[in-house]
């Protein structure tokens, strides 16, 4: 694997995720133990508070933070998610800053780009589509692993800007009411 476990989270962290996501709308916790399974699969070690959150409180929910569906269980990908390669959570995340590919000149706007296919398929898990083609990734490898970007067809960014949220921060973000921008 290509990172060691973080520090278990504070259970104030715990609580403030177990209050966002009410029971009724939460699908059932996936314990420590396939957790582990999924994370020796993928070649991964994910970001706490995402890690505990999945193994003890939901493994997905119908309600937010994404727009589009909620968030998404561990492993799934929306139904508008691009097919350009096989998912690659443990490889490396291939950026270390925003990269807006449709105003790239050395991107040829007919041709498959490997590097892009990369940014959406590599380093990270998918969090859930906001607006259809948008899509939040939690990144699960590299420098900025544990935070949460947004990746679309016209580029990828850290959000809500290079200063990115990591999980509880972009949960907060969502349960505060507040535009994502804003």
């Amino acid at each position: 694997m290509t990172a060691t476990h973080d520090q278990r989270p504070a259970e104030t962290t715990l609580d403030f995720l177990r209050s966002a996501f009410p029971p009724e709308w939460r699908e059932p916790a996936l314990g420590h133990e396939a957790v582990a399974e999924w994370e020796e699969e993928n070649r991964v070690v994910l970001p706490e508070p995402y890690r505990t959150f999945v193994a003890e409180i939901s493994n997905g929910s119908s309600l937010g933070p994404a727009g589009d569906g909620g968030l998404q269980p561990l492993g799934w990908l929306p139904d508008t998610w691009p097919q350009l390669g096989p998912r690659q959570p443990g490889e490396p995340f291939p950026l270390k800053v925003a990269w807006i590919w449709e105003d790239d000149e050395s991107v040829a706007p007919e041709a498959p780009d490997p590097r892009i296919d990369a940014a959406f398929n590599k380093g990270s898990i998918v969090l859930g589509s906001e607006d259809g083609p948008s899509f939040w990734l939690l990144l699960t490898t590299g420098p900025r692993r544990g935070e949460v970007w947004m990746v679309a067809d016209v580029g990828a960014i850290p959000a809500p800007g290079d200063q990115a949220w990591g999980f509880e921060e972009w949960v907060r973000r969502w349960h505060s009411g507040n535009d994502w921008w804003d």
